[in-house]
């Protein structure tokens, strides 16, 4: 077993639904663990782990871990519509396939569930779904990997493909309302009114944060992924998208570290530093863009250098225990009475940084994956 197949049995004999090793998040703030999109990130790696090497131990896990929060009438643990979070949305994408290979009713149950948040989400005047019902009128890079996967595959599965133009105007939305020409990346948020305190006279948020554009980044890769045959006006839409930003990348890969840092502008300014969620997103998006064409093939040595560079720098072993460190915990905009969260540089350093929490091991895992699927 090598050194990355010993970090993940860790992670998997040393949590239980209600306790995941992964979610430092909820350990930090003493919550107790419900339906959420971390644990969905990780579930997506385990799944993708058992797909790729056939070891049934992984599909296993993520079984038993989904069964214990979707209930028989599909009813989900910690689930609740009416928050109207797209975060919420992320862990519904493993249900398709853990449905396919086991029959459980329940599975689809759930994802009729999800998909009935999708079609009540609130939107701004343009169409997009406001990121959470507290957040109104906001858009969030991070809502597009948590909400538009799943919602192309359900469309794709069910609806024989009846939601295309929303999911593409969508992402069309966010191109011209949140790209910045001026350094060719994304800020992290958009609100449509206009009137969040964070927000600037065109709404944008003041900078890019590294981890919203690495969702970005991933949800391009995994919807493109899901588009139908004959759809291909959708597909070279996003495939521009996903392109243009892939070159826009490049010069923010600092050279001595081989990674991105938190804040993707400032690299080398004081506090700021390479951070791991986001660099391996990064590398997820140019290992599987060049694997599946949707960008060109010299992108998937780029990917697997920002990979190597991240376990050279943060992947360490201690009493015989491997640990994935440089991961922000945690970074948002508001809301209005957490006036701290204001998008501003000193706002972003000022997040902790930690060890395995699963934004920085999911997608190290997907990087993972992609390499053995390259070799």
């Amino acid at each position: 077993m090598n050194t990355i197949e010993r970090c993940v049995e860790r992670f998997m004999a040393e949590s239980t639904p209600d306790a995941p090793l992964w979610n430092i998040e909820k350990i930090h703030q003493g919550k107790i663990n419900g339906w959420n999109y971390i644990d969905g990130c990780m579930m997506i790696a385990l799944l993708n782990m058992y797909k790729i090497t056939g070891e049934q131990r992984y599909f296993d896990f993520v079984e038993n871990f989904l069964s214990y929060y979707v209930h028989e009438d599909g009813t989900i643990l910690g689930f609740d519509e009416s928050d109207y979070n797209l975060d919420n949305v992320c862990e519904g994408r493993v249900l398709f396939d853990v449905y396919a290979a086991t029959g459980k009713e329940k599975y689809r149950k759930a994802m009729e569930l999800i998909h009935g948040q999708i079609l009540r989400q609130p939107r701004t005047y343009e169409g997009n779904f406001w990121h959470k019902k507290i957040y109104p009128n906001q858009v969030w890079l991070d809502g597009l990997y948590m909400a538009q996967v799943f919602y192309i595959r359900y469309t794709t599965q069910y609806e024989n493909c009846a939601a295309y133009e929303d999911i593409r105007r969508q992402f069309a939305t966010v191109r011209k309302r949140m790209f910045d020409p001026e350094t060719g990346l994304y800020r992290h948020g958009y609100d449509a009114s206009k009137t969040a305190f964070w927000a600037g006279e065109d709404g944008r948020s003041k900078n890019p944060w590294l981890r919203s554009l690495g969702w970005f980044c991933a949800a391009l890769v995994d919807v493109i992924g899901y588009i139908e045959d004959g759809h291909e006006d959708f597909k070279a839409e996003l495939t521009d998208i996903a392109r243009e930003l892939a070159a826009n990348l490049l010069p923010y890969i600092d050279k001595t570290t081989g990674m991105l840092y938190q804040v993707p502008t400032e690299i080398g300014r004081e506090g700021n530093y390479p951070e791991t969620s986001g660099s391996a997103m990064v590398a997820y998006f140019y290992l599987k863009g060049a694997r599946t064409g949707v960008l060109s093939p010299e992108y998937g040595p780029k990917g697997e250098a920002i990979f190597n560079s991240i376990c050279e720098r943060y992947l360490t072993e201690r009493d015989g225990k491997l640990n994935l460190g440089g991961i922000c915990l945690v970074a948002g905009l508001g809301p209005e009475n957490n006036r701290r969260r204001d998008g501003s540089y000193e706002y972003y350093i000022s997040e902790p940084v930690v060890e395995n929490d699963a934004k920085g091991v999911a997608p190290f895992l997907l990087c993972y994956t992609e390499l053995l699927l390259s070799k």
